[in-house]
């Protein structure tokens, strides 16, 4: 579509992805600039792509680290934990030795400990910051429901697998999307870097088998994180965000008569 119907009531709109600009532009509507997003000097980040930037993957044999992350949402955690449990018993019953970490917030979390306690193997379930960077920043790969904590990985430099349920409402509404993907990375690298398996493509046994090619030196695991790498590199910006938006807003200022 376009929106050149925005154009008598926004001279500028300050952008947090660099998609977004080129976005407005193929819309014809306002001019956009790209300010950067908090996630790209968030301290916790940096702390965990510099825990991932040190480490090594194990070597054959060795227990491998794998993030589950079902949501912050309770709609989300109901859906997807099934789906995941089978999926890590799969992992298992074909050999994989795996240490599972879970971090989650307050809100779910009775309901994520409810949910494992079913699972052969439990996870760690984690509920502080500091544990969830620390967890991002020692993870061989992440197991998540789709949304912003993938391009918190990818900053990080952790590869994943993505995936969602519809709620009932949402479902019927399917046929409105047209973007290519819904994941964050893909999105800003314009490449499918990130796995998605949406609705009835939550399919445990595909699922564990593309987890087993991001848990182990693979081209599919190198794509990712070279294409994790291109990411901060768009992502990054010469000065800080706060000193670009003031300075568009300074400069939409001073051409006002």
């Amino acid at each position: 579509g376009r929106a050149p119907a925005m154009r008598s009531h926004v001279d500028r709109i300050l952008c947090v992805l660099p998609f977004e600009v080129e976005e407005l532009r193929r819309l014809e509507g306002p001019a956009g600039i790209y300010v950067g997003h908090r996630l790209v000097t968030d301290p916790g980040v940096e702390r965990a792509a510099a825990l991932q930037a040190a480490r090594s993957l194990p070597v054959d044999g060795e227990e491998r680290t794998l993030l589950v992350l079902p949501g912050s949402r309770r709609g989300e955690v109901r859906r997807l934990l099934e789906p995941f449990g089978e999926t890590l018993a799969i992992l298992r019953q074909r050999g994989h030795r795996l240490k599972l970490l879970l971090p989650t917030v307050p809100h779910v979390a009775e309901m994520v400990r409810s949910g494992v306690s079913g699972w052969e193997q439990k996870p760690e379930i984690l509920f502080t910051p500091e544990e969830k960077w620390t967890a991002f920043g020692n993870a061989d790969a992440a197991l998540i429901a789709s949304g912003t904590v993938s391009l918190e990985l990818a900053l990080s430099g952790v590869p994943m697998a993505s995936c969602y349920r519809f709620d009932r409402v949402a479902r019927m509404a399917t046929g409105l999307i047209t973007v290519w993907s819904a994941a964050l990375p893909n999105l800003i690298a314009d490449k499918p870097l990130v796995p998605e398996f949406y609705d009835q493509f939550v399919r445990p046994k595909t699922i564990a088998r593309y987890l087993e090619g991001l848990l182990a030196d693979t081209p599919l695991r190198r794509w990712q994180v070279d294409g994790f790498a291109e990411i901060r590199g768009r992502m990054r910006t010469e000065r800080p965000s706060g000193e670009i938006a003031a300075g568009a807003v300074l400069e939409l200022i001073r051409k006002r008569p």
